[in-house]
């Protein structure tokens, strides 16, 4: 069986999200590549979500609650 080659471009970190109404999504996945050098990895997560939701909310029509809290998964 060949073995899959890894591409570093591809590469996502991980977050389970919690809403204020206690709804929760596990594994949300964020580019890698969106994190600066410096920059706070919650906060840029945050907002890769939020603009995640904010699309799938234009597609179904149900707008998503704000995000109370982000824990990163591994």
């Amino acid at each position: 069986m060949a073995k899959k080659k890894f591409n570093p471009a591809a590469t996502f970190a991980l977050f389970n999200v919690t809403y204020q109404d206690g709804a929760q999504t596990s594994n949300r996945r964020v580019p890698v590549d969106q994190f600066g050098q410096f920059d706070d990895v919650s906060d840029v997560a945050r907002a890769y979500i939020e603009a995640q939701d904010r699309e799938i909310a234009d597609k179904s029509g149900r707008p998503r609650g704000p995000i109370k809290s982000l824990e990163r998964v591994g």
